[in-house]
């Protein structure tokens, strides 16, 4: 291999060298993401999103998560009735971005399974022990709110913030479910007779002043007949009423039915 040869021979070694070099040296971060950087082990930088720079060999990079994460747990607790409720949750959460040496260097980025999962169990079980089985059904959206305030504290103290929690559903054992199926029934089957007897009583009523209006009636149209001289105040109603044809009775003829004229 002669001079010239040799001279190519390097310049492409060289810039072979020089593109793996550069290659290994720029990373991008996306959005929503951070990276540490690591120096032989140990953490000496956080890069936000862009292209980023890192010395081959001597320094390392993790990629980090930052967006609104989603966890699913389930847990079974004890009700303040010592019925057992098995409870399905899910909950938002996410890493605090200006944290993010501190949460590596305390617990790791297995945050899930050794922070987040945990702390949701034993949350779950001490807010649920505060109520009954039955409290779980109608104060639902409270026991929601307390469940996401104890959990919000306990992540605060691991650089995680809780977004949003949600109740998915509290299941409970078959007798337990019997017993409610039965207790609603009774009460639809009460309501059922409470409105028969609101109907009744309430046709009573009607009835009672319905008579009353009628008895009213009577003793006004009494007291007009008694005011308008009474006898001639019916036979002057019978004039008023009388078709012109006289009544008739056997044996006699006809009878005038209004004494006109005498006493």
């Amino acid at each position: 291999m002669d001079n010239r040869s040799k001279s190519v021979f390097i310049v492409v070694v060289c810039a072979f060298l020089l593109f793996v070099f550069l290659r290994s040296s720029i990373f991008t971060v996306t959005a929503g993401h951070r990276a540490i950087v690591f120096t032989w082990g140990k953490i000496t930088a956080v890069k936000t999103e862009g292209l980023q720079f890192k010395v081959p060999v001597m320094q390392s990079v993790r990629k980090i998560d930052i967006r609104t994460q989603k966890i699913a747990a389930m847990t079974e607790a004890g009700s303040k009735n010592l019925q057992t409720i098995r409870a399905n949750v899910n909950v938002n959460y996410r890493l605090e971005s200006t944290k993010l040496r501190e949460i590596y260097s305390e617990v790791g980025l297995d945050i899930e399974e050794k922070i987040i999962s945990p702390r949701i169990n034993e949350t779950l079980k001490a807010v649920v022990a505060q109520y009954t089985a039955e409290e779980l059904l109608t104060k639902r959206g409270q026991v929601n709110m307390d469940i996401q305030k104890s959990l919000t504290a306990q992540l605060e103290k691991y650089n995680i913030v809780v977004e949003g929690l949600q109740i998915i559903n509290f299941d409970y054992s078959q007798q337990f479910n019997a017993a409610i199926e039965e207790k609603q029934v009774a009460e639809q089957r009460t309501l059922t007779e409470q409105n028969k007897l609101e109907r009744v009583k309430y046709e009573a009523e009607q009835k009672v002043v319905q008579a009353e209006a009628e008895a009213k009636v009577i003793q006004i149209q009494a007291s007009a007949i008694k005011a308008q001289g009474g006898k001639e105040y019916i036979e002057l109603k019978a004039i008023e009423k009388w078709n012109g044809v006289l009544p008739t009775y056997m044996g006699s003829g006809a009878v005038p039915f209004v004494n006109v004229g005498g006493k």
